[in-house]
């Protein structure tokens, strides 16, 4: 069974304390964003332990159960040492720990220009209006197409982008049909990417071309860079 972080026990000093809220953060770093709006700035990325979903491809499953435990005050010291316009919070699939959104929310309160990677399978509702959210939609090929949460779509907004990793032709024709389905193209960004390692990017970017689609194509930057090294 897939799994999600317990909850923290509540932290009180004195008989009127309130609990203070707490994340279960798997790694703080500073890197270039690799994908969606904001690919090549620099940008702190903050990742969440945990998901409830298994995709085949994933390249962060150390984040399934690593991590501690931080209170938000601690998670916007380490954040703001980077001295960085840009944060990413992400996971694993951080909506999975109810106080994202209160971090994502006191992101923003500091001033920074805030994204929020989720795979789409959690509500995306009730999130600070200023976050991009970058929805994560699953294609057959990911094995977790069944978990994707389609009512998230009517939300999206054109500060939002939504991602397709493309893993084979069935899944071109998939998600090409997924978003005229769902007219995604007039509601926000929509972004095709190659699967790291099953995938030619050649092969997609010519498939988009061919098929005329008004989507953009994009590659894993850091990938690109550094290969798939953790922490990059």
């Amino acid at each position: 069974m897939s799994e999600v972080p317990a909850a923290e026990p509540s932290v009180e000093s004195g008989p009127s304390a309130t609990r203070r809220e707490r994340l279960r953060i798997n790694e703080i770093f500073h890197s270039l964003q690799g994908e969606a709006e904001s690919v090549g700035y620099p940008t702190v990325f903050v990742r969440l332990t945990g998901c409830p979903l298994r995709c085949q491809y994933c390249d962060t499953a150390y984040a399934f159960h690593e991590g501690e435990w931080l209170e938000l005050e601690a998670i916007l010291d380490r954040v703001a040492a980077f001295a960085t316009r840009h944060v990413c919070v992400t996971g694993g699939e951080p909506l999975a720990q109810p106080a994202c959104r209160a971090l994502l929310a006191r992101l923003c309160e500091a001033g920074h220009a805030v994204s929020l990677e989720t795979s789409g399978a959690l509500d995306i509702d009730r999130i600070d209006a200023r976050v991009s959210r970058v929805v994560d939609v699953k294609t057959p090929g990911s094995g977790e197409a069944a978990r994707n949460r389609l009512e998230n779509l009517a939300l999206l907004r054109p500060q939002d982008q939504v991602k397709f990793v493309i893993c084979s032709r069935e899944d071109f024709d998939w998600s090409r049909a997924l978003v005229a389905a769902h007219d995604l193209t007039r509601r926000c960004q929509v972004l095709f990417s190659p699967s790291y390692t099953e995938l030619p990017a050649a092969t997609l970017a010519d498939w988009i071309l061919a098929e005329r689609l008004p989507v953009r194509f994009q590659l894993q930057l850091h990938k690109v860079l550094w290969g798939d090294v953790r922490g990059r």
